[in-house]
């Protein structure tokens, strides 16, 4: 049972490691998806101090310190339906350092850092993201917002759908970055 939160966002979104990007950027191109330029994102992930991996993530509040275009951007995830299904908060900070000690002083343990190059789009009412992950390699999500009560799962079939729409080799994956990272790193 899903708990609405006041003011909260869900950010429902699908993932999947790419096999041929000029595929992928020919068929995104034919269904009139325009990409960004790309921009450097640097993300410290966080974790309460007594989660590890391999727990379940669903109910559990996440952090994030992302730095891009020299501004910081901090944000809390709580998955409800799965990993990939979060209420969301985010605000931009103005010192990434005293934020990152106002977290560990709330309890959270810095995890994972992820790196990558990102490019977005707006395919219908969906928000895309192309990313080239150091260590990891390309990926290519789609977004919704939605609200708080609805069904993550029943919006993430409908985002699996167009994703399989345009033809092209991908591979799902249902880990976040933080996982997949870590995991490359065992």
């Amino acid at each position: 049972m899903q708990t609405s939160v006041p003011g909260a966002v869900h950010e429902v979104e699908v993932k999947y490691r790419v096999g041929q990007e000029p595929e992928l950027l020919e068929a995104l191109h034919c269904h009139g998806v325009q990409l960004s330029g790309p921009v450097r994102q640097d993300d410290q992930a966080y974790a309460p101090a007594g989660w590890r991996y391999g727990m379940s993530k669903v109910g559990v509040p996440f952090a994030r310190l992302r730095t891009q275009d020299n501004a910081h951007l901090f944000t809390v995830k709580r998955p409800v339906d799965n990993e990939m299904a979060c209420l969301e908060h985010e605000t931009v900070v103005a010192d990434r350092g005293q934020m990152h000690d106002a977290l560990v002083t709330m309890g959270f343990v810095p995890t994972v850092r992820i790196v990558k190059t990102r490019r977005t789009g707006r395919w219908a009412d969906a928000a895309l993201c192309l990313d080239s992950v150091e260590g990891l390699g390309t990926f290519v999500e789609l977004e919704k917002l939605v609200g708080a009560q609805e069904s993550g799962e029943r919006v993430q079939a409908h985002l699996d759908r167009m994703i399989r729409s345009l033809g092209v080799p991908v591979q799902r994956t249902t880990d976040t970055y933080d996982s997949l990272i870590r995991a490359a790193a065992a």
